[in-house]
């Protein structure tokens, strides 16, 4: 690639950025005129972030609360089947090999629901921590998963997607044991890249989650509307 090229890219890339940028501030200013609360969900691939969400989805719904999700995918509505099971409504967004959700995918796919209607709004990003880090999708709130099957310097290896995280989930820890997983040692890794962000620790499988929905009903204002089922 030659060098006059470079900068050419360069001035795309931030153009495309700042496009996005634009985007997401009127998604954010719509979602707070409709008082949703809306979660960026990230995560590299086999995090567990589909088992979360559908137990989130599933278990909120039982707390009373008015919930629905997108679907960000290369390819395939396989997710959405599945997160449809928690009888929330789901629409799943189909990126044809883009690595990530733009502000502009995410606002197409909302033609047609009442926001106003909704307690929370999840969007599962694509599998990615590297593309991702980089597009607001105008939500209220970035959470970054970590699965104790991924090694302990994960946060190291990507730091500029765990920097930008309002919350880290510790996922599957219910197999901590089983993989000598060092929670002391993903601590401080997380901490190293974004000091003091909240760390909360979730088994989706066997229904620990909720430290995690008592802080999405906290983070979102909203009062818990009838006992969950488990959890």
């Amino acid at each position: 690639m030659g060098e006059n090229t470079r900068p050419r890219l360069l001035e795309i890339r931030q153009g495309v950025l700042s496009k996005n940028d634009r985007l997401a501030q009127e998604l954010r200013a719509r979602f707070a005129a409709a008082r949703v609360f809306v979660v960026n969900l990230v995560s590299s691939p086999g995090s567990g972030k589909t088992t979360l969400l559908e137990r989130t989805l599933s278990q909120l719904r039982a707390r009373g609360h008015a919930v629905a999700a997108l679907v960000g995918d290369l390819a395939t509505e396989n997710d959405a089947r599945r997160l449809a099971r928690s009888g929330a409504p789901i629409r799943q967004i189909v990126t044809d090999g883009i690595c990530h959700l733009e502000a502009a995918m995410v606002a197409a796919h909302l033609e047609g629901w009442d926001l106003a209607a909704l307690d929370f709004l999840f969007v599962e990003n694509v599998g990615n921590l590297v593309c991702p880090a980089s597009y607001d999708l105008g939500e209220s709130m970035r959470v970054v998963l970590l699965s104790v099957t991924e090694g302990e310097d994960k946060p190291l290896k990507y730091p500029t997607m765990f920097h930008a995280a309002d919350l880290v989930l510790l996922t599957k820890m219910d197999l901590a044991q089983a993989t000598e997983f060092d929670r002391e040692e993903a601590l401080a890794a997380i901490h190293a890249v974004n000091p003091g962000v909240p760390v909360v620790e979730t088994a989706a499988k066997k229904g620990r989650l909720d430290a995690w929905l008592t802080l999405l009903e906290e983070r979102a204002g909203v009062k818990r509307a009838s006992p969950a089922a488990g959890g």
